[in-house]
């Protein structure tokens, strides 16, 4: 896959999908295992990045529905 802006975080996931896939089956050539290999590794990143935000925005919202209750 070409350098490109980023994924949404389910076409990310969809593309690790098809990655894992890929690799998992066997059929893959050398070269092409190692390029989707490093794809996937940059996908996981991504995909890991945008959990993390996630996850701290609600924990932001956590905080402010306990301040709003207290």
């Amino acid at each position: 896959m070409a350098a490109k802006a980023k994924l949404k975080f389910e076409e990310a996931m969809a593309r690790l999908q098809e990655i894992v896939a890929k690799l998992e089956s066997g059929d893959e050539p050398l070269e092409s295992a190692m390029k989707l290999f490093e794809e996937g590794a940059k996908l996981s990143s991504q995909c890991y990045e945008a959990l993390d935000k996630a996850e701290q925005k609600v924990t932001q919202f956590a905080k402010l529905g306990e301040e709003s209750d207290g």
